[in-house]
């Protein structure tokens, strides 16, 4: 979906729609979509800038790292962004920390499919856990704990570990 700046009303646009994304366009390369994701909202423009507000929601099937199970994520987020005419930026040997925040258009025009999913992109964890408290797999057997319970012993220690018990050793 592309906008055009100079076709804007002054009052600004409101827009409620659904928008696919594929898996492949995703950051987490195993997170499935279970709904399409729904976004809410306004675009205006003051003088050369566009102000961009809105929110998104959807929810997604993601795999926990610790345990390797599939878990579902609902996803609400807000978004608040600037547009400045690429005209206006400036080729600068190293970025300020307020330049960080710009965000730039071409030709007048918007890609808003794009915009909706790089914030998509920004709200999912960093490391996706079905539970903070998930204990994982067991390092001896592989079964999930949580789920199947194990009876491993480990007390037992690695053996490549030891140079490194003696090093802690000698520094207390």
């Amino acid at each position: 979906m592309i906008i055009d700046i100079d076709r804007l009303p002054a009052e600004g646009l409101e827009i409620s729609r659904d928008f696919e994304f594929f898996n492949s366009e995703l950051v987490e390369e195993e997170a499935v979509f279970l709904q399409p994701v729904h976004t809410d909202f306004v675009i205006k423009r003051v003088g050369d800038e566009v102000l961009f507000k809105g929110n998104l929601t959807t929810k997604m099937s993601f795999i926990c790292c610790r345990c390797l199970s599939p878990f579902e994520l609902s996803i609400n987020s807000g978004f608040d962004l600037v547009y400045l005419p690429e005209e206006l930026d400036e080729e600068k040997e190293e970025l300020a920390p307020e330049d960080l925040q710009k965000n730039f258009y071409t030709n007048q025009k918007i890609n808003i499919r794009g915009i909706i999913l790089e914030q998509l992109n920004l709200t999912f964890p960093v490391r996706p856990l079905c539970s903070e408290d998930c204990p994982g797999l067991c390092p001896v057997c592989g079964k999930n704990i949580r789920d199947e319970g194990c009876s491993c012993d480990l007390s037992q220690n690695d053996p490549r570990l030891n140079k490194l018990k003696t090093l802690l050793k000698d520094n207390r």
